[in-house]
């Protein structure tokens, strides 16, 4: 079964809702969490563990022979990226940064072998044992890289290798094609927001793209004594379902400085209740 913690906006707490649920699935269920927020990856700061396990994640560039190239032109001229220039005379020159990798080039190239294949260092994956029953997959996008969807891609696919009864996904902000590669398929979706104008408005676009997907969404508002913008109508629009409401809390303040997940740091208070509350309702549908 996979499940997926997400929230248009960043800053919610979807990467401690997410942690702490796998900690308390992985009681009972073999769990492998995925870091799916390659930008900013802090699961495992968060679960007080090391990165480990690391895999280098590329991503194709072409790579002209200048001898066989006819400067015919094709490969920039349906270049969808704008990554390919060719100046009079010249021959085509690629900017690796605007590059998807999409292959567009080679596959109209009229010359057989003119456009070679290359690759270039876009991210890292790697996979943390945290005990028997979690593992931690993370994904990282190498600095200064723009695409992310290339390693978002590679740590879902990594992590499915993993046999589990549960993956949990923990994505990016926004709800780019980054954010999709790591809902799609998902069984419950939790949208993570909290009640302030920029939240409930990127709550409403992730709303929007799981009715896309076809896909129905429970809601967390976190620290929902924080703020007055109201989020219901925007929850009842989309036909999602708010199941907990989160206070701020010391508790949580104290987790973060310790390095222990709040269901640990504290068991028996009143954030903990509420996050087992969520795992028990997760068990319902497993």
């Amino acid at each position: 079964m996979k499940i997926t913690v997400t929230g248009g906006k960043g800053g919610t707490g979807k990467s401690t809702i997410a942690t702490n649920l796998a900690v308390l699935l992985s009681a009972k269920y073999r769990t492998v969490l995925v870091d799916a927020d390659v930008e900013c990856p802090n699961d495992y700061i968060l679960l007080s563990t090391k990165l480990e396990n690391e895999e280098n994640v590329y991503l194709f560039k072409p790579k002209f022979d200048y001898e066989k190239c006819t400067r015919c032109g094709l490969c920039v001229e349906n270049c969808g990226e704008n990554a390919l220039v060719m100046f009079k005379n010249g021959y085509p020159f690629l900017m690796p940064t605007l590059c998807s990798g999409c292959r567009t080039c080679q596959l109209v190239c009229p010359e057989e072998d003119a456009i070679l294949d290359d690759r270039r260092l876009v991210g890292k994956t790697y996979h943390t044992r945290i005990s028997d029953n979690l593992h931690l997959v993370t994904g990282m996008l190498r600095e200064g890289e723009e695409r992310s969807y290339p390693t978002v891609l590679a740590a879902r696919r990594r992590a499915m290798s993993i046999d589990a009864d549960l993956h949990l996904f923990d994505t990016m902000p926004g709800t780019g094609n980054h954010v999709a590669a790591a809902i799609e398929d998902s069984k419950v979706v939790i949208a993570v927001t909290e009640p302030t104008r920029l939240g409930v408005h990127d709550l409403e676009m992730i709303l929007k793209l799981l009715k896309k997907l076809k896909l129905h969404a429970w809601v967390i508002v976190n620290r929902y004594d924080m703020g007055s913008a109201d989020y219901r109508e925007i929850v009842k629009k989309y036909s999602a379902e708010i199941i907990a409401e989160i206070p701020m809390s010391e508790d949580v303040m104290k987790s973060y400085v310790s390095g222990v997940p709040v269901v640990k740091y504290n068991p028996n208070g009143e954030v903990a209740s509420i996050l087992k509350d969520i795992a028990s309702r997760i068990e319902e549908v497993l």
